[in-house]
């Protein structure tokens, strides 16, 4: 049996304009903001790590919990930025601990994200696309028109969201217990299988997890990041050489005949040059393993 929670988002304003998010913002990105807020440049490295460590280490939420730095640079950022997530439509918890959350993005549009615990590990599942060109027959959302790409900081959100839900920040307490794993870190592995195609996102797919994957923050991983692609053949090498996050393919037949059926970009991109494409990864991340990469 599930639970199903609604969850009312709170109301906006429609006057009000859009904040720039700051989860999601690359280190060089954040620097220059804070050179438009008037930040000196020998304080931006130093704030920037702050900034860092506070978002994506301790999940802050509110500019006033980062007291070490200073009020007047915090009602700025206040001003400026926002530390919001996506807002939750839906909650569903199941017997076992899965939780499947219907999210609704900043423009109104709506993206799933999955959550599946096992006792000494916890899977999220996230979205790159608010819908998918690709109508493979078994997937609900090849039913559903391509609306937009998401963007770096709205992949990212998927992950801050489901932390704040679960409990997954220092000392913090989850909303609901069910299931979680017994370990310190309730989120262990992160795939990219949800709504949409991420290759057809590439990039902000790679930033994102660039930001998930950074020793200082989220931390979670390259091995743990997973990417999973129905076949985009000239996009896999060109992953495996500037990511290097592991990479599951949805095959689902082992003949050209029966995939083109289930998995329509097969007529473009068969079989034998999706391997192909698969056996040239090991080859781009060897180049890309150079000292200055290591």
């Amino acid at each position: 049996m599930t639970a199903t929670t609604l969850i009312d988002p709170a109301p906006q304003s429609a006057e009000t304009r859009p904040k720039a998010c700051l989860a999601g913002m690359t280190r060089a990105a954040l620097a220059e903001r804070l050179g438009d807020l008037g930040v000196p440049e020998r304080q931006r490295r130093m704030r920037v790590s702050q900034l860092w460590g506070w978002t994506y280490v301790r999940g802050a939420t509110d500019f006033e919990l980062m007291t070490d730095i200073a009020k007047e640079l915090r009602g700025e950022l206040a001003a400026h930025f926002t530390l919001a997530r996506p807002e939750i439509v839906t909650e569903q918890v199941s017997v076992d601990g899965t939780r499947k959350w219907l999210l609704r993005l900043a423009d109104g549009k709506e993206v799933e994200t999955v959550y599946i615990p096992e006792a000494d590990r916890g899977t999220l599942c996230i979205s790159s696309q608010v819908g998918c060109t690709l109508n493979c027959t078994f997937c609900h959302t090849g039913t559903q028109r391509l609306v937009r790409n998401l963007s770096t900081s709205e992949i990212v959100g998927q992950i801050m969201l489901a932390r704040d839900r679960i409990g997954d920040w220092p000392g913090a307490v989850p909303s609901d217990p069910t299931g979680l794993p017994s370990g310190e870190r309730k989120i262990t592995n992160v795939v990219l299988m949800g709504m949409g195609e991420p290759l057809y996102n590439f990039d902000n797919v790679r930033d994102a997890c660039a930001i998930v994957a950074d020793g200082d923050g989220l931390s979670i991983s390259r091995r743990r990041l997973t990417l999973s692609t129905s076949g985009i053949v000239p996009e896999i090498p060109r992953w495996g050489e500037e990511a290097g996050t592991m990479l599951a393919i949805s095959l689902h037949a082992v003949r050209d005949e029966l995939r083109d059926e289930l998995v329509p970009i097969n007529k473009k991109w068969p079989i034998a040059e999706l391997l192909d494409a698969c056996r040239a990864i090991p080859a781009s991340r060897t180049r890309n393993a150079s000292p200055s990469n290591m």
